[in-house]
């Protein structure tokens, strides 16, 4: 049996004008990551990731941290959904970033919403992919790395809404299970699966092993 491990990315900027970048937190959850895995020996057949710069900079933190020195395979579909394109198709009047606790609770409000609905085909956000493409892209990298690395030990770094895809689909989920479990998932936390031949099978879900220190109690974040 093969293992695959599932990273989301560190901390991103949200509420920020570019989402797409770690804040020094985010960085810092990498780095912690890389240091953890090298403490513990585990070393890696190959890496693939989403081509998004918090991607690219949360497997950076992770190389730097458990000093690493394979290159990763870019996958564009790891890449995540455009949460911003989700909302304003279904109320395009929405132009502030939130930035109070009220706002945050609205716009995850809408995004469930919008999530939704994307995922049962009444709304196509502007420049995304349909929902089904969107899944295409995750298992295609599921069936690469199942069949092209038989029995090795996997990284991918990706995205909430990736990674509880992929969880979804092995489990047989529904749409709306999926977007619980894409609500939940914790910046640079780990998902595990085994894989043969046939399927992956899941073994942990959101975990944060690497944090799980009293002095690292402020580092847990989910955006």
């Amino acid at each position: 049996m093969g293992t695959l491990y599932l990273v989301r990315h560190g901390q991103a900027s949200f509420g920020a004008a570019d989402y797409d970048q770690l804040s020094a937190l985010g960085q810092q959850q990498a780095v912690q990551l890389g240091r953890y895995w090298a403490e513990r020996g585990l070393r890696f057949d190959a890496v693939m990731m989403g081509t998004l710069r918090r991607h690219v900079q949360t497997w950076e933190g992770i190389r730097e941290g458990a000093d690493f020195d394979m290159e990763p395979l870019s996958w564009p579909g790891l890449n995540e959904y455009d949460g911003e394109a989700v909302v304003r198709a279904i109320c395009p009047d929405v132009v502030d970033k939130p930035l109070t606790p009220e706002g945050y609770k609205r716009h995850f409000h809408m995004l469930r919403d919008g999530l939704s609905q994307w995922m049962g085909g009444t709304i196509s956000p502007r420049g995304m992919p349909t929902y089904p493409a969107f899944v295409e892209g995750v298992t295609s990298a599921l069936d690469h790395v199942r069949t092209q690395h038989p029995g090795r030990k996997v990284l991918i770094v990706s995205s909430g809404g990736p990674i509880s895809t992929a969880v979804g689909h092995v489990l047989a989920l529904s749409p709306e299970r999926t977007i619980d479990l894409n609500m939940r998932i914790r910046n640079s936390s780990i998902t595990e699966f085994q894989f043969g031949p046939k399927r992956h099978a899941l073994v942990t879900f959101n975990t944060l092993p690497h944090l799980d220190q009293l002095q690292f109690a402020d580092w847990v974040t989910s955006a």
